[in-house]
């Protein structure tokens, strides 16, 4: 069962990761935060991939594989983990999660445009369920009675829905870049670089090293949230994600690993003092069984 363990772990490791994250970000900014964190995950995987694999950098592989997991990285983890930041900030991590929840569905979607992979019944089930567990669960009025808080909501909203397409998008770019001979640790590597160069580059160009310099020296627990997070997220976590697809069947490990929203229901109601209403509940698990019926 080790490998339904570590699907379990990837699930709690997720649900940890964003919430330091969210934290963090509503300490920093969700901006900087995603700077940082990009940067020190980076570090993270090379260090890793060094003691494990003897080099910092994965070995050589051909231009199409590093083309392709380089614009993964540029699309899910630069762009598409920064909208998903700022979702975290806005509507907090359980929604935002829940609304990542349909990344499998919007992958397969792209999968069958770009790659010609045939979509079945169960899948398109699947997509209409997770999206009707969504859309019952981030459509409740509750909370938002003011113009004001309600436009926040809805910004807050369509930031997560832009960050999970864009990591929809980086996983299918990711799949052409495997397909070119490359290993998931590599891959990982691979996109972790492109996105903290992209992301590094565009913010020396804009003269803002200075706020992400500013919350390492002057927001300590930001900082350590970052770190915290960095660690949960996208290097244990991902870590775990490939144990569990190595070692179990990948429907059962990809439905075990989506539990993330339901781990993330305590987690805000104890954390971020959010009431956790009974429409909650059942659209996240109307959303999940429509994860379990994609995924079959």
């Amino acid at each position: 069962m080790s490998g339904e363990i570590a699907a379990v772990g990837t699930a709690m490791f997720f649900a940890m990761g964003s919430t330091f994250f969210t934290l963090a970000g509503r300490r920093a900014g969700a901006i900087v935060v995603n700077r940082s964190r990009l940067l020190m995950a980076t570090l993270l995987a090379l260090g890793i991939h060094w003691i494990t694999r003897g080099t910092p950098l994965p070995p050589a592989l051909s231009w199409e594989a590093w083309g392709w997991l380089a614009l993964s990285g540029v699309i899910g983890l630069a762009i598409g983990d920064s909208l998903l930041f700022r979702a975290f900030v806005a509507i907090g991590p359980a929604k935002t999660m829940l609304i990542f929840a349909l990344a499998p569905a919007i992958a397969a979607l792209f999968s069958w445009i770009f790659l010609g992979e045939a979509l079945t019944f169960l899948e398109m089930a699947g997509m209409a369920t997770t999206l009707i567990g969504i859309a019952w669960v981030v459509m409740s009025p509750e909370q938002h009675a003011s113009e004001r808080a309600r436009s926040a909501y809805r910004l807050g909203v369509m930031f997560a829905v832009g960050g999970t397409v864009g990591q929809a998008i980086g996983l299918v770019t990711a799949k052409s870049g495997l397909t070119e001979g490359a290993m998931p640790q590599e891959a990982n590597v691979i996109r972790l670089m492109a996105a903290a160069t992209s992301v590094w580059v565009l913010t020396v160009a804009l003269g803002e090293t200075k706020r992400v310099l500013a919350m390492w020296s002057n927001d300590v627990r930001a900082t350590a949230f970052t770190a915290l997070g960095s660690v949960f997220g996208p290097v244990a976590g991902v870590w775990l994600s490939l144990v569990a697809i190595d070692r179990a069947s990948i429907g059962v490990a990809s439905t075990l690993m989506s539990l993330t929203p339901l781990f993330l229901i305590p987690v805000s109601r104890l954390v971020f003092r959010e009431t956790i209403t009974l429409r909650a509940v059942v659209g996240t698990l109307v959303a999940l069984a429509g994860v379990v019926l994609l995924l079959q």
